[in-house]
């Protein structure tokens, strides 16, 4: 299950903010590529993630026990003003569960809960993804020659940061000194690639500062995705370079990385990924307003859904492939062919 997270206010459709990215983007010249690197750094360890309890959405460190009963009707006071966190900060000593920021008021001499929790809530417990690092690298890689990337990672986004320069890109990643608007602002240089990538900084907290930092030094085009998971990425220009801002919790990246920064390479390499067709042994039910991606297995030549909606690194290392449902679409009946992407191609 997915953990709760506050959302931006909107969610602008998946093929409308990759038809926006996509605008003005062109093929380049053949000198302009790079080759992938074929030596990639495979020797990721990465034998249980996350290594700690890490905090999965901005918000307040609280313990579920002293929440309960408590509502906007009848506030619950707190012995002591709660802790706030951000995605990917460690989960405090004594505290079970994140809330968002709306859900603790603190207007008054002494904080109070508006709500109750459950333990685990907003929370990543410590090794609760066992992966094969190789397989899940795999799903980052590029097949064809690159163009000119810019990394920048944001402290918490180093999970994702560390898949995407294993994977063989032609980039180095460049460290933001902070999570802060100035310190990623700083690292913002469009000029010298083709496309800028931010890696974390787009969740909805007390200050959104990857999205805050594009604002000041280009243009945000939408911060707020119907792409589940990956609804807090974002999008938008520095000068004529596209800029994608990527969620730091790997499996939300990795959804953003699919969708919106791989249509952008293959628009600049003037490539197309190719799709297989299969008919579906299960059918898929999803969520319309908003685009799934579904992990697929293959059987008896069909292809079986694994995971809808979730990018559960343990499913992942085992997918033979992906696609994503238009959020006009309630999903696919058994037996419908639809077209997927090979996750190792």
């Amino acid at each position: 299950m997915n953990p709760r997270q506050r959302l931006p206010a909107s969610l602008t459709p998946l093929d409308v903010a990759c038809a926006a990215l996509l605008r003005g983007v062109r093929p380049l010249a053949p000198g302009r590529h790079t080759p992938s690197r074929s030596n990639a750094d495979d020797g990721l360890t990465l034998k249980a993630w996350p290594s700690y309890d890490m905090a999965a959405s901005d918000g307040w460190a609280l313990r579920a026990s002293d929440l309960v009963g408590a509502s906007s009707y009848t506030p619950v006071p707190l012995m002591k003003t709660p802790l706030w966190v951000e995605a990917g900060d460690p989960v405090p000593d004594g505290c079970d569960c994140i809330v968002d920021e709306d859900a603790v008021d603190l207007t008054l001499p002494i904080a109070q809960a508006l709500g109750e929790a459950i333990p685990g809530q907003g929370i990543r417990r410590k090794g609760g993804a066992i992966v094969d690092p190789c397989r899940i690298i795999d799903a980052w890689r590029l097949p064809h020659s690159l163009p000119r990337l810019r990394v920048v990672n944001v402290p918490g986004g180093d999970i994702t940061a560390k898949f995407i320069e294993s994977s063989g890109i032609a980039a180095a990643v460049i460290e933001a000194a902070g999570r802060d608007k100035n310190s990623i602002a700083r690292m913002l240089d469009g000029s010298d690639c083709d496309l800028l990538l931010i890696v974390g900084g787009s969740g909805v907290g007390r200050t959104d500062a990857a999205v805050m930092a594009l604002a000041e030094c280009g243009e945000v085009i939408a911060h707020g995705l119907a792409l589940q998971p990956g609804r807090t990425g974002a999008i938008g220009r520095i000068g004529a370079t596209p800029v994608i801002v990527l969620p730091g919790a790997p499996d939300q990246a990795l959804a953003v990385w699919w969708t919106l920064v791989r249509p952008v390479l293959d628009r600049l390499t003037d490539l197309a990924r190719g799709t297989v067709t299969r008919k579906l042994a299960r059918k898929i039910a999803s969520s319309v307003g908003i685009a799934e991606i579904v992990l697929l297995d293959e059987r008896d030549g069909a292809f079986l859904p694994m995971s809808v909606g979730d990018l559960p690194f343990t499913t992942l290392a085992q997918a033979r492939a992906w696609l994503v449902v238009p959020g006009s679409s309630e999903g696919y009946a058994a037996g419908t062919p639809v077209d997927a992407y090979l996750l190792r191609e």
